[in-house]
């Protein structure tokens, strides 16, 4: 009969001989405890923990305890993953760990004189109705409340689309908010062109600003071509001559036109903008999209800088109402 040295035992085909605790005789790598089990071994994990895929690790049964998750606020325990989650009053950032305040306007100490608007993660400052940002963008100043005359050009061409149309009647009508619309102070007509040129209405057609947005929210989209040079055509024509309201030149009131335009004209638009800048009028010209810069520069009064704005896509037109408010009302 065959026998073991001491610590040994005899194994099944009662010849070779194994070691009583295999723990003790291999270098298992068990975290926490290992166990025999006849010719080999397993690893197991204290209380409140579990064994990792590798077998031999532990974890914590409580994954947000045993991994850096970083949750800025709450780590949530799901199967075999986490998830963060944010306190009351906070969302979760893209990056899904960090957290913001639902309204940031009233976390931060944001300065804003008037009126603060949250952005994302940010906030931005507006003012009331006939007030526009000064440069520190925190601080409200009052529009100047002398006279100017007023005309928008807007695009209504089909490129345009009924959607964005409605942005553009959105922009015209914060701009009006700016203003003190009154026989004595600003007088404001529109036109809206496509493949021909629709009067609105005239400088002299509405005395108040109610009056005016209302016309502007049941303006029609014309859906059509894009008549640019037409619609300059008549605003230096038409739109501001004594006869649709516009005050006499001899009154020295300033004559600014805003226009919008989403994409090349059909029609040549340098003669007509030249003619209306020479005779006095400031115009503004806002593109959007597929807009011709070349154009752009033609339309818009010198400098460029400050009479000319461009934005790949509507988003940006907010941005653009708030610049171009700060300038009319210079």
């Amino acid at each position: 009969m065959c026998k073991c040295h001491e610590n040994f035992i005899l194994k099944e085909d009662g010849k070779t001989c194994k070691y009583k605790d295999v723990c003790k005789s291999v270098n298992h790598g068990c975290e926490h405890i290992c166990v025999n089990t006849d010719d080999s071994y397993i690893c197991k994990c204290h209380d409140d923990f579990i064994l990792r895929e590798d077998g031999k690790t532990c974890r914590n049964k409580d994954l947000c305890k045993s991994i850096d998750h970083g949750c800025e606020h709450v780590c949530i325990n799901n199967n075999n993953s986490y998830s963060c989650q944010c306190h009351e009053g906070f969302v979760l950032r893209q990056d899904g760990k960090t957290c913001r305040s639902k309204d940031v306007c009233k976390s931060v100490a944001h300065g804003c004189e008037h009126i603060c608007v949250n952005n994302d993660d940010s906030y931005i400052c507006k003012c009331q109705e006939g007030y526009v940002l000064k440069e520190d963008q925190k601080t409200c100043r009052r529009c100047t409340e002398g006279p100017v005359d007023l005309v928008f050009v807007i695009d209504g061409s089909k490129s345009l689309g009924e959607d964005n149309f409605e942005i553009v009647k959105q922009f015209v009508s914060g701009i009006l908010d700016t203003l003190e619309i009154s026989p004595k102070a600003a007088r404001v007509g529109l036109l809206q062109y496509s493949s021909e040129v629709r009067t609105e209405f005239t400088l002299r057609q509405f005395s108040t600003t109610k009056d005016m947005k209302k016309a502007v929210s049941q303006m029609k989209y014309m859906g059509r071509g894009s008549m640019t040079g037409l619609a300059l055509k008549q605003m230096f024509e038409r739109s501001f001559t004594e006869t649709e309201g516009a005050r006499p030149l001899s009154a020295n009131i300033p004559r600014i036109s805003i226009v919008f335009t989403d994409g090349r004209a059909q029609d040549e638009v340098s003669v007509w903008a030249a003619r209306a800048k020479r005779s006095g009028i400031i115009i503004y010209a806002i593109g959007i999209g597929k807009a011709i810069e070349e154009e752009l520069l033609e339309i818009a009064s010198e400098p460029s800088y400050k009479h000319l704005f461009y934005a790949e896509d509507f988003t940006a037109m907010e941005d653009i109402s708030e610049e171009l408010k700060v300038q009319i009302c210079e």
